[in-house]
């Protein structure tokens, strides 16, 4: 019995190490206790539950620090006061276990923080607010926000008289190189590049600064290539993608394709893009479709082109972020309106996907990041 015993601890502790850790960000909504933890096993694409941490604020969107120590949240709830900004969370977190411990939080000095992305140095968090502009703060060595170094907000508005209204800052994309982020702001149809000084957190103007989008498009997340020369824009209003040449070392965009679709010809119903990702080697663009409920599928030729190949149906509603996993082999879909974060198969020459049957419950799934 003893020798038993002893063989299941060993072959648990084993799993457990060939694990990884996933953390989820929530809308507060139908019983959400904050940020949920998985542990999630690459060798047989099974998901299980790890814990969470207590947050009533709608955690929607997190990212990890580099290196592993520390988590950070939008918490996009309305605060108190009479400008009803939201707010930015920092937790230390175990490596091991992902227990996460709150530190402190700040406000988001704006309506509806969405997105949230840390550098490559680890000292500088940039928050995109939907209400209003962007935001730096400084992070800390023991992982806390620190004092607000830089903002700004944007003016203008679309054709969109709902969606469009004034400018809506939806993500802050930072390059592998951390010299440039990308801003996209859906509200007013616009690409911003700035140049990021890792050493102070302010962001200036690139040389070309700005990318006018189509009318009516509504930019909302974007991704670069893997070799950096090429980069992608999930347009959330037109439920297409602009496509665009990238020069890795003035940060500068050119538009290479415009609009191309990611649903059937067929389909008449309303649909809203959400993220968007490449795969690790670069063969292959995923788009999310809320509406559709689906990913779509697209290959990259050389030149950095796309054409759609295809959707994979992700069995739930809404599906917002979505995470391909380091190693290519399968992709991870939040869907926020069921509940469920459905894990899919990929094959890495096709590029297709295959319903793993795997699922994890999670109320109102939002962001998942992984380290």
């Amino acid at each position: 019995m003893k020798r038993f015993f002893a063989l299941s601890l060993f072959m648990f502790t084993l799993q457990a190490a060939s694990a990884q850790l996933i953390h989820v960000g929530t809308y507060s909504v139908r019983g959400s206790e904050g940020i949920y933890t998985l542990r999630f096993d690459p060798k047989t694409g099974k998901l299980t539950p790890a814990g969470s941490v207590k947050n009533e604020k709608s955690p929607s969107f997190v990212a990890i620090r580099p290196g592993g120590s520390f988590l950070y949240s939008v918490n996009e709830a309305d605060g108190p006061g009479p400008t009803k900004a939201g707010s930015i969370s920092a937790y230390s977190r175990n490596s091991k276990t992902g227990a996460l411990t709150p530190i402190n939080e700040k406000s988001s000095f704006g309506q509806a923080p969405c997105h949230i992305s840390i550098d490559k140095t680890g000292r500088w968090a940039i928050v995109s607010n939907y209400g209003a502009g962007w935001l730096v703060y400084a992070i800390q060595p023991n992982g806390s926000l620190g004092s607000l170094v830089d903002s700004l907000s944007f003016s203008g508005k679309g054709p969109n008289k709902v969606r469009q209204e004034k400018s809506h800052v939806h993500s802050a994309t930072i390059s592998a190189d951390n010299k440039f982020v990308y801003i996209a702001d859906l509200g007013t149809d616009k690409l911003h590049c700035y140049n990021l000084n890792a050493q102070t957190g302010k962001l200036t103007p690139n040389k070309t600064p700005v990318m006018s989008l189509k009318p009516g498009s509504g930019p909302r997340h974007f991704t670069i290539h893997p070799n950096g020369r090429f980069a992608y824009l999930a347009e959330e209003l037109s439920s297409s993608v602009a496509v665009f040449s990238r020069d890795p070392q003035t940060g500068s965009l050119t538009l290479m394709q415009e609009r191309v679709a990611s649903l059937p010809a067929n389909f008449k119903g309303e649909n809203t893009h959400a993220d968007i990702h490449t795969d690790p080697a670069g063969k292959h663009l995923y788009v999310s479709n809320r509406g559709h409920n689906s990913l779509s599928i697209f290959s990259i030729a050389q030149n950095g082109s796309i054409k759609l190949i295809g959707q994979q149906p992700i069995k739930g509603a809404k599906p917002r972020n979505f995470m391909i996993h380091p190693s290519g082999a399968y992709v991870l879909v939040a869907n926020q309106d069921t509940d469920n974060i459905v894990v899919l198969k990929r094959d890495p020459k096709t590029g297709l996907l295959t319903d793993t049957g795997e699922r994890a419950k999670v109320p109102s799934p939002v962001c998942l990041a992984i380290q």
